[in-house]
């Protein structure tokens, strides 16, 4: 079992920044991949972004892509989303999810663990 706790999450001006943190309660944390996922008002969640569980691979969605950047400090089981450029639209509840096999899915049934998600406002 892992449990995944988001933070860093909050309001923020169009064109802002803001870095999202997972952490996550397993000393395995760097066997896991891990993946951030988004879910608008009155819409499905959608894949962010993942990474690997040495960090060195990664993948976007391509509304995201050039904008954000997912990293990980395995030695502080944390995962980080840090969001550019921000536009209203990246409005949504955030979640990291942790999968046993990676594969760079952006599939949600292809992850195990959920976190319960962490608020970010961007303002026009």
């Amino acid at each position: 079992q892992v449990q995944l706790v988001e933070s860093g999450g909050g309001l923020v001006q169009a064109g802002g920044s803001l870095t999202l943190s997972c952490a996550a309660s397993r000393r395995t944390f760097s066997t896991y991949g891990m993946g951030w996922f988004r879910q608008a008002p009155g819409k499905e969640r959608v894949f962010v972004a993942t990474i690997s569980w040495s960090g060195g691979s990664t993948r976007y969605a391509d509304s995201v892509k050039g904008r954000f950047t997912i990293s990980r400090d395995n030695a502080k089981n944390t995962v980080y989303l840090h969001m550019n450029s921000l536009k209203p639209e990246d409005t949504a509840v955030y979640y990291c999810a942790a999968t046993g096999v990676y594969s760079g899915s952006s599939y949600q049934d292809r992850y195990d663990y959920w976190g319960q998600g962490t608020q970010v406002t961007v303002s026009s």
